[in-house]
């Protein structure tokens, strides 16, 4: 004890203005030297500021080490001795501090080092105290590898066509890896300025999130020095700098941003279609914004090593290829699409989350919420041709799928460590908060939520905020600046005013409303009861797998309750109807006796509708008489409504399929698609659980009542976005059939294109994964597929020739493509996690994927973080298709014996539930499905 209060008074810190408890009933952990460690919380304490830092890396290509020196400026809130801030693999080999106003080096201090690992933070303890509200300069030199993973300061490779190995470092240090390449206060909340300098050979370029200013050279090795202009206010997770020999192409906006696509050289002619959507869009943003991109230039940059599909770092964003790169001869129009939305994500990143942040990671949607919803704003208005917005139903529907079950979360939930930190980035932050925020702007009108996000930016520049700070905003657009200068807002009763006119004699509180969304997990099934005019409506919570005769049913409604925006029309008027639903049941007086109700109006809300009495009859047969009554959207959103509750045990499966039978008739691709999702995940459920007759059955069904729009189907790209995703999509379906003209053109079209060598002029890009699936099936087929991946210069084709190799029905063959991924020489590391879930996707596989991962669990747990994006994929892909109790209790026994390991996740619970789930919806409809086939069949 004795020796804890030495080192207590030495550290010098201030309990009372740190909120620290008395020095007695404060435990501390214990540093790496046996010393006490003088802080004990994840959180790092607020009483240095840090202001500015000037880093100098040195990566070393050839040892895969860097050395890295970093002098921080801080500011003193409150006196100390101690400075805590992050480091994690870092070996420190000084330390020292000086004052403002130090000259000289003996003004330089050393500093004694203290390390606490299981909190990724060093301690630099000083002999005197650190005055309040005076700067002082932290000097700190260190070394370290260059990472083996993707997170930090990490070696990535890729080969030239001639088959040689080129190296280069690059960073990637979202949401807590910033501290893997340099000390540094590593949240979000800390923000600072920066300036980089990068040490290179001759033979590399370096790129940082500014321009270059100069270039020393150092000496006679052919050793350069870059110095890159002064960052902008930001987060450390932010910061970015990457050498390599890459290649560029550039162009400029129109308000004379310099834009830069960086690829390995061979792949330049694919970098031009992602140049052009990267201009347009960042032009786009700075008018919708109202606010002018704030450096002078944007780098888009394709990492041939990337875990994610992309990241924000300001003024050089980086790329996973598949996510930049478009290759006319082998990117399908769902590429394009892809490509286009993923660079309108991170561009739109810019402004939400680098302009202004979340102040802490348990709001990350306000990031990637928003992010994710702009892709729909941007693309829609930059290139419309892609039709994006029909594919924001897709992004609700996922995200409904999730919340559906009772391991969701609240979009805004707490997460202190870095595995739960890292467990954020889901389904509920992108997905539901994108819908949510859609949502909104229906409620609210386009102007008002316009002006609130761009009221939102400017008040919180190079700041963070809350969830709330987004409400107010909204509520209230009008600044001071707005009110000198005249300019047109809106106050928070003027909000009101200006929404639909729902509100009329409301009263709302958005932050009121908009908390009932953000702090409670789960969607609400508004249960709709219509007798002529009059609508009786009440909420619950939805939940898929849990029937309201459930034991545990009922405890899981309590305390539920939404703020629900409706909206609906009728059989007399297609003016939308609108009704703020704040309660748990409600009535609506309608002007009028009406034959029908249809809520949701185009899936504009997030919220699932479920018609009592004769509802979901009467929709059933408005469909099959005139189904252009509802529009395509509202169309697509019924289908999607009626088997969401068949999964939930409040409408039987056989009602559901009544209602897809109008589809032969059907003209929108969007519906088409959505309801032949529907039979064909049913198809595949029978034909993995070996329920033969059931399977042949649906097969005959599906090929009978679709063959018009099947056999009109061409082998080509023509035809609209939409045109050419359906017809992706049918051809793979119906091939997966073994439907004889699809088999037949299939094998035509492989057999040309194995004896031109691989010569892709002959199969259109659409349809190139069907061919290659249809041709992996035959051990040549196979392997010739596996040669010409070794060599394509093509991400998007090796996507697709990954697919085709995992729907092969060989368990050798399967067996070898698991281990050629885990290998990570001929597969990338990157793509293990998508070869795991498709070979457990093939019914061929999905067991052999599972025991694949419970025999290499240490292993891929060695490439691959907890809580991160790949082993998510892994836990819960590897497991989603399993619907028996035997597979049920297999999977709870994995997870137990790693239980130490996988406590702090969230995946292994949505594992079992998904099981569960599958379970009982065989248990309660294969009869049905049985019965109704065979009624329907011709």
């Amino acid at each position: 004890m004795l020796l804890l209060l030495h080192i207590l008074n030495f550290v010098g810190i201030n309990y009372a203005l740190s909120g620290e408890r008395s020095i007695e009933n404060t435990s501390f952990p214990i540093a790496t030297n046996g010393q006490p460690f003088p802080w004990n919380k994840l959180r790092l304490p607020g009483w240095i500021l840090p202001v500015h830092y000037d880093l100098v890396i040195h990566p070393n290509l050839t040892s895969l080490i860097f050395m890295g020196s970093v002098k921080i400026e801080v500011t003193v809130v409150h006196e100390t001795s101690t400075i805590v801030l992050h480091s994690k693999h870092l070996e420190i080999t000084s330390a020292a501090i000086e004052e403002e106003n130090g000259k000289t080096q003996a003004d330089l201090k050393q500093m004694k080092v203290l390390e606490y690992p299981p909190h990724e933070q060093i301690a630099f303890l000083y002999a005197e105290p650190l005055l309040e509200d005076k700067k002082y300069f932290l000097s700190i030199n260190y070394i370290a590898n260059l990472s083996d993973g993707f997170y930090g300061f990490y070696k990535s490779t890729y080969k030239t066509k001639d088959g040689q190995t080129r190296l280069l470092a690059s960073t990637h240090f979202e949401p807590t890896s910033a501290r893997m390449a340099f000390p540094c206060f590593d949240e979000p909340s800390f923000k600072a300025n920066y300036t980089i300098k990068i040490r290179r050979d001759g033979q590399h370029s370096a790129l940082s999130n500014m321009p270059k200013v100069k270039t020393l050279k150092l000496d006679d090795n052919n050793l350069f020095e870059d110095h890159f202009a002064e960052s902008v206010k930001m987060s450390t997770y932010l910061v970015a700098f990457i050498v390599s020999d890459f290649q560029s192409v550039s162009g400029t906006t129109s308000s004379g941003i310099k834009v830069s696509v960086y690829v390995t050289p061979e792949k330049l002619n694919q970098a031009r279609y992602a140049l052009e959507a990267a201009i347009k869009i960042l032009e786009f943003y700075e008018q919708y914004f109202g606010i002018y991109y704030p450096l002078p230039k944007q780098d888009l940059v394709a990492v041939p090593d990337f875990q994610s599909g992309a990241m924000e770092n300001w003024g050089l964003t980086t790329y996973r290829e598949t996510s930049l790169l478009y290759d006319p001869e082998t990117s399908s129009a769902s590429d394009k699409l892809w490509v286009t939305m993923v660079i309108g994500h991170e561009l739109a990143h810019q402004w939400f989350g680098n302009l202004v942040t979340m102040e802490w990671w348990n709001d990350i949607w306000l990031n990637e919420g928003f992010a994710r919803y702009m892709e729909f704003i941007s693309v829609d208005a930059t290139y419309p041709e892609l039709q994006v917005n029909d594919y924001l139903l897709g992004t609700c529907f996922a995200a409904m799928g999730r919340d559906s079950m009772n391991s969701s979360r609240p979009i805004s939930s707490k997460a202190e460590n870095p595995t739960q930190i890292k467990e954020m980035f889901d389904t509920v932050s992108y997905e539901k908060g994108a819908c949510i925020l859609h949502m909104l702007r229906n409620f609210l009108t386009e102007e008002v939520f316009q002006n609130g996000i761009i009221h939102y930016l400017k008040k919180h520049s190079y700041s963070n905020a809350k969830n709330n700070d987004l409400w107010t905003s909204l509520a209230n657009t009008c600044s001071e600046e707005d009110f000198t200068s005249g300019k047109f807002c809106y106050s928070k009763s003027q909000v009101a005013k200006n929404a639909h006119s729902y509100y009329v004699d409301e009263h709302f509180d958005i932050a009121e409303i908009m908390n009932t969304w953000t702090l409670q997990k789960g969607i609400p099934l508004i249960t709709v009861e219509q007798n002529q005019k009059r609508i009786k409506i009440k909420q619950e919570r939805f939940l898929k797998g849990i029937f309201p005769h459930d034991p545990q049913w009922a405890s899981m409604q309590i305390g539920f309750l939404w703020h629900v925006p409706l909206t609906y029309i009728t059989s007399h008027s297609k003016s939308i109807g609108r009704h703020l639903l704040k309660n748990h049941s409600d009535t609506i007086e309608l002007e009028e006796d009406v034959n029908w109700v249809k809520f949701n109006v185009d899936m504009n809300g997030y919220y699932i509708v479920h018609y009592e009495g004769n509802g979901w009859d009467t929709i059933i047969k408005l469909l099959n008489q005139n189904h252009t009554l509802f529009s395509y959207k509202d169309r697509a959103s019924l289908i999607h409504n009626a088997f969401q509750l068949v999964s939930a045990g409040r409408l039987s499966l056989d009602r559901a399929l009544d209602l897809t039978q109008y589809l032969q008739h059907e003209s929108s691709n969007i519906v088409l698609l959505q309801g032949l999702g529907y039979l064909a995940g049913i198809y595949r459920m029978m034909e993995r659980r070996n329920i033969s007759d059931v399977t042949e059955s649906l097969k005959r069904y599906i090929l009978q009542h679709f063959k018009l729009v099947i056999d009109r189907q061409t082998w080509s790209d023509e035809g609209s976005i939409s045109d050419r995703m359906l017809r992706s999509a049918l051809l793979e379906l119906v091939c997966d059939l073994q439907y004889p003209p699809c088999i037949q053109k299939a094998n035509e079209l492989f057999s040309k294109w194995m004896e031109s060598g691989g010569n892709l002029t002959n199969v259109p890009s659409d349809v190139l994964e069907t061919v290659y699936s249809v041709g992996s099936k035959t051990t040549d087929g196979w392997n010739f597929l596996l040669e010409r991946y070794k060599v394509s210069m093509s991400g998007a084709e090796q996507g697709k020739i990954r697919s085709a190799l995992a729907s092969c029905k060989d368990d050798a063959k399967l067996t070898r493509l698991l281990e050629l991924a885990m290998e990570g020489h001929i597969i990338k590391t990157q793509d293990l996690s998508s070869v795991i879930y498709s070979v457990s996707t093939n019914p061929a596989g999905q067991h052999l994927a599972w025991k694949f991962v419970k025999k290499n669990w240490s292993k891929l747990l060695e490439k691959f973080p907890l809580g991160s994006f790949s082993i998510r994929t892994i836990i819960i892909g590897s497991t989603a298709q399993f619907s028996s109790k035997q597979e049920l209790e297999e999977v709870k026994l994995f997870f137990e014996s790693v239980k130490e390991e996988v406590s702090q996740l969230r995946a292994p619970q949505i594992a079992v539930e998904n099981i569960e789930k599958n379970i009982k919806w065989l248990e309660r409809n294969l009869v049905t499905l049985t019965k109704w086939i065979l009624e329907n069949l011709k």
